[in-house]
């Protein structure tokens, strides 16, 4: 009993702690004309490993607060993205789904073939250099979307072809590596490939009808339940159960889920009382939780100098490759220079996504530890330097196409 007690005092204090730092670091990150993600993500790497290891003092000794964070972050991320659905404009995106799925394609493909040769070169087996590749053709746009709702262009249309393309990038980045999968580990061969279409498409059937149908008919007996805020109790419960499905039936990341749920809810007539609702507590522990944790999760001293030469290259590769695939698919699409390099520079990120598919790599064999280290810095830097190229991008002249509108925040829905 003592012990138990013990850690929930050391869990109250890292909480505190978390969030103090966190707002802290975010706050000075904007005086410096910078984005507050750009500051909660610096804090997280100054607390890591890298440098304070801050959740190995003694003051928090055993008390397994990594678990913690790693639950919070989660949580973050899914309601960010939640958040995210909310802001889509449903009309707008769907005039823009030739620009998504283009940019979305082409994005995931580019990294893929410009990693898989530059891994070659560094004496890397096919194996390992198409999985490098894979890693690379990620994309979590979690990073984005909050620098897009700092700087009020979420629902630009920069910001709606960006999440648009997400979701075709993460479709196919996922099918890529379950394909890969089936093939270079498992036994299932093409059976396994045919079992991962099958799970994506009957997922987002089921995420789309159900999702209507409970929207349409739910809503209404939800309201008239005798609990305290059922709709915000409802909100959370769709949101957590979409983001669980998306991995656990559709094999697609659980953001994925989170954001349909959250578009799904753009359907209802609550939608302004569950954003209303659900913002204040997510920005204010869950959403700084997640970007903290990134850099907590990082441990830079795994480098070896020997590494230093491929991590520059992939992480130059990253950045570009996501710039000249995303952006040059929405220019062809459509979109003007300036709107498309908005977009690519949005994607650069791998965020999450990217720590998970290297985590998968290490699980099966194709990777080594220092390729898992040169990833995480990859992933890294692109999250670091995702939200300094947005704000920079949106100072150059604005170039939007004469037959489509802009959408900023708060107008038609």
């Amino acid at each position: 009993m003592e012990t138990g007690h013990h850690e929930i005092l050391q869990f109250l204090l890292f909480t505190g702690l978390l969030i103090l730092l966190a707002k802290a670091g975010g706050g000075f990150s904007v005086r410096l004309g910078q984005s507050a993600v750009l500051g909660e993500l610096t804090v997280g790497l100054l607390l890591g490993p890298s440098f304070l290891n801050f959740m190995r003092w003694p003051l928090f000794d055993g008390a397994h607060l990594d678990v913690v964070l790693t639950y919070f972050a989660n949580l973050g991320v899914i309601l960010l993205m939640f958040i995210a659905g909310l802001e889509t404009n449903l009309d707008e995106m769907r005039k823009m789904k030739n620009i998504s799925l283009t940019a979305g394609s082409l994005g995931a493909l580019t990294p893929l073939l410009l990693g898989f040769p530059l891994a070659w070169a560094f004496g890397f087996s096919p194996t390992a250099s198409f999985f490098i590749g894979i890693i690379l053709a990620a994309t979590s746009a979690s990073i984005t979307v909050q620098t897009l709702i700092e700087i009020n262009r979420l629902d630009s249309r920069e910001g709606t072809a960006l999440l648009g393309s997400a979701i075709v990038d993460d479709v196919l980045a996922i099918l890529i590596l379950s394909i890969f999968s089936a093939v270079a580990v498992s036994e299932g061969g093409f059976a396994s490939i045919g079992e991962a279409i099958l799970r994506m498409i009957l997922y987002f059937a089921l995420a789309g009808g159900l999702g209507l149908l409970l929207m349409r008919n739910g809503i209404p007996i939800i309201q008239r339940l005798p609990v305290s805020e059922p709709v915000l109790a409802f909100t959370l419960i769709m949101a957590l159960f979409y983001a669980w499905s998306a991995e656990s039936i559709g094999k697609v990341a659980g953001i994925t889920g989170a954001y349909i749920a959250g578009v799904l809810m753009t359907r209802t007539h609550l939608l302004h009382v569950v954003e209303k609702k659900i913002k204040p507590f997510t920005y204010a522990l869950f959403v700084p939780a997640f970007f903290i944790s990134i850099g907590i999760q990082t441990d830079l001293r795994l480098l070896e100098g020997r590494d230093l030469p491929f991590a520059a290259l992939l992480t130059l590769t990253a950045i570009f490759s996501k710039v000249i695939g995303c952006g040059g698919g929405a220019h062809l699409a459509g979109m003007s220079r300036v709107e498309a390099l908005r977009v690519g520079i949005g994607m650069i990120s791998r965020g999450e996504v990217g720590l998970i598919v290297a985590g998968i790599g290490i699980q099966t064999g194709l990777i080594s530890d220092s390729v898992f280290a040169v990833a995480v810095l990859m992933v890294v830097v692109t999250t670091l330097i995702t939200p300094v190229l947005i704000r920079w991008s949106f100072t150059l002249g604005d170039q939007p196409s004469n037959d489509r509108p802009v959408f900023t925040k708060g107008e038609t829905r």
